[in-house]
């Protein structure tokens, strides 16, 4: 139990003050509720022996109304503190969570999914916070008002009487930490069982178009069921010991109540109590009860807590795979690139995806990238970005290895649009000055005329101020396409990166945007892998992927001289594209 709050122990020493109220507000508040019984049994002795009168009567119960009063006051301050600080936690774990994920790199990516990230962000965020406000309510009241109530048992009524009557309670010691150590457990497994649903929810939102092109709805509805019935399940394991903890609190009551009866009515004809003191020790007995069900429920809040606080503990102390050097170089990405890997393989893979790819890129060219669906050209990418750093060779900017460079400055230097485009459900002007938000109207559309988008939009009913919806949902493929490659061109980055970034558009559209690239950044470095030839043939020079290697280079006319593979596919595509005119 107290190893769950020693992990929230950074917590409450940055709000140690808020804490020391909202604890000292309610144990002074059981000792003023434990004044109560004692007060009505006081009234009863005197009521029996005939000595109560309107003024004593009504001094007691001045006195009672004076605690109340006192009571609502600290009540109402420990529920601003507790509660107030259970969101402060709430927000600062979540703070931490987002900006962890915005540092992590692919391989991260690659492991956890959406669903199970987004579990720890919400329902694991939830159980932390119901420990810090709940949690902390619960084990004070039950501690302060038990400590109390058995302390005024003991000295206000009688040491004897009280001993016999708590004779059972050691048994809920035992029976509330074994079964705190089974709801642990099991609540662990409810949570990941919870995280699996979710994953299941994001995946079938994010794919709904592909579960109706292909009539799969109800079959991924009875997948649905299947893992909400494993989370119902699951949580029912909980629940099945957490309602065989109240019962047996119940009965352990029960066995005091008969002693407290028997032992104390024995006590009142012998005339060592009064009526009055049993009547107050029964009071006390019953205010007993709550300290004890209350250990129910703070064992599973705790537990919960403990469970989810673990996930989000392994969540947040996992090490990315890339890692900044100290001192690294941090001004801005320039100069000629040098490309140099002998082999790299994927993490948790066996074959090697690249093997001997190297090549010079003079800063202001252009590089054409072209091959076969999974040749490698997105892998190439990945390494020149340092998505990964478990490669053999060597990659350099300027003749400084990537390595070397601060993720910031790589960051800012390279732009890429790649082949599935991401937009944002805001306006198509914040999606084009994403990267720079500070970008002027006139410059927004600057890069949009680059991008060949700005008279689309300039047809929309509100123009640059349209909504592209979820995922640029309104939006055609190719108008998705341009506008990230507006966005792209936004942060002027020194090497723009087009992953088959024009496949979705016609081929005239093609050659004015590359026309008016190559004539915006001659002085910047552009690498264009497609599958159309018409999109790279007036690169400096073009490579050909086969297989994770370089089976061909050269500019477009060497190439086609040398009637190899890129020979083959370029008349290939001429021909289709006459064909596609004769049908015109």
């Amino acid at each position: 139990m107290f190893n769950t709050f020693k992990k929230y122990g950074w917590f409450f020493k940055l709000r140690w003050k808020s804490y020391t109220f909202g604890v000292t507000a309610l144990i002074i508040c059981a000792i003023l509720q434990v004044m109560n019984p004692k007060i009505i049994g006081t009234i009863i002795d005197h009521f029996i022996a005939g000595t109560l009168n309107w003024q004593i009567l009504l001094f007691w119960v001045t006195l009672i109304l004076i605690f109340s009063l006192v009571m609502y006051v600290l009540r109402y301050g420990w529920r601003i503190a507790l509660f107030g600080n259970s969101t402060l936690i709430e927000s600062i774990l979540r703070n931490r969570l987002f900006s962890f994920f915005t540092r992590m790199d692919s391989e991260f990516y690659q492991k956890y999914r959406t669903g199970d990230l987004m579990a720890h962000a919400t329902n694991d965020l939830a159980a932390i916070r119901f420990v810090a406000a709940d949690g902390v309510l619960t084990l004070t009241d039950a501690l302060s008002l038990g400590g109390v109530t058995l302390f005024s048992m003991f000295f206000f009524i009688d040491w004897k009487l009280t001993l016999v009557s708590i004779l059972p309670l050691p048994i809920l010691i035992f029976v509330s930490t074994y079964l705190g150590k089974m709801i642990h457990a099991r609540y662990r497994g409810a949570l990941q069982a919870f995280s699996a649903m979710n994953d299941h929810v994001q995946e079938s939102v994010t794919g709904m178009k592909v579960l109706k092109t292909f009539g799969e709805e109800e079959e991924d509805f009875t997948a649905f069921k299947e893992e909400t019935q494993r989370v119902v399940n699951k949580n029912q394991l909980v629940y099945k010991l957490k309602a065989a903890l109240n019962p047996s609190i119940e009965i352990i009551m029960g066995m005091t109540y008969v002693i407290a009866i028997l032992v104390g009515g024995n006590y009142v004809q012998s005339g060592r109590i009064s009526i009055g003191d049993l009547v107050a020790f029964i009071s006390y007995i019953g205010m007993m009860q709550w300290p004890l069900l209350a250990v129910g429920g703070l064992i599973n809040t705790l537990e919960r807590g403990s469970a989810a606080y673990d996930r989000v503990e392994v969540l947040l102390n996992y090490e990315p795979s890339i890692v900044e050097i100290k001192n690294p170089y941090r001004k801005e990405l320039a100069g000629d690139i040098s490309f140099d890997v002998h082999s790299f393989t994927f993490p948790d893979d066996e074959n090697p995806v690249l093997t001997d790819v190297s090549f010079h890129l003079e800063r202001g060219n252009m590089l054409g990238i072209v091959g076969r669906t999974g040749s490698g050209k997105s892998t190439v990418y990945k390494l020149l970005m340092r998505e990964y750093d478990q490669y053999d060779g060597r990659i350099a900017y300027n003749d400084i290895d990537i390595k070397e460079y601060a993720l910031e400055s790589l960051k800012k230097g390279i732009a890429i649009v790649p082949q599935e485009n991401f937009l944002f459900s805001t306006t198509i002007r914040e999606n084009i000055r994403f990267g720079n938000p500070d970008l002027s109207q006139e410059a927004v559309e600057k890069y949009a005329i680059l991008a060949d988008i700005h008279e689309d939009i300039l047809e929309f009913p509100e123009g640059y101020d349209t909504k592209v919806g979820e995922r640029g949902v309104s939006l055609s493929g190719g108008q998705k396409q341009r506008i990230a490659i507006a966005r792209a061109l936004a942060v002027e980055p020194e090497c723009l990166i087009l992953d088959d970034s024009l496949s979705a558009v016609d081929a005239q559209t093609e050659e004015n945007i590359l026309s008016l690239l190559k004539k915006e950044r001659r002085n910047k470095t552009t690498i264009i892998s497609a599958h159309r030839i018409s999109s790279i043939m007036n690169a400096d020079e073009i490579i050909v992927m086969e297989k994770g290697s370089i089976s061909e280079r050269g500019s477009h006319q060497q190439l086609i001289e040398s009637k190899g593979w890129y020979n083959n596919m370029y008349h290939k595509q001429q021909l289709e594209k006459k064909l596609d005119g004769e049908g015109v």
